[in-house]
C-alpha cells in the first residue's frame, strides 16, 4: 500500500516536471516595418499646425513641445 502510494507520488512528480519543462521558446516576431513619425494619419487628436507627411511641420512642433516641456524656459510664479 504504502510502496504503491509513493509511487504514485513519484509518478505525479515527474509528470509535472515534464510539464513545466514543455514550455514554448519566447520568440520575437518580425512584425510590420514602422513608418516615419511625420507620415502619421491626420485625426482629431492632430496638433495645429502639423500636416501629416510634412517632414518640416513635424519638426517644428517637436521643437515648440519641447520648448513648453523646458523648465528654464517657463516663467517663474
Amino acid at each position: 500500500m504504502i510502496q504503491r502510494l509513493f509511487s504514485m507520488v513519484i509518478a505525479g512528480a515527474l509528470c509535472v516536471g515534464l510539464v513545466a519543462c514543455s514550455e514554448k521558446p519566447q520568440t520575437a516576431s518580425a512584425g510590420k516595418a514602422d513608418a516615419k513619425a511625420f507620415q502619421g494619419p491626420a485625426s482629431a487628436y492632430t496638433a495645429a499646425g502639423w500636416k501629416p507627411g510634412d517632414a518640416a511641420s513635424w519638426e517644428q512642433q517637436m521643437r515648440t513641445r519641447a520648448q513648453s516641456q523646458d523648465e528654464n524656459s517657463r516663467e517663474g510664479p
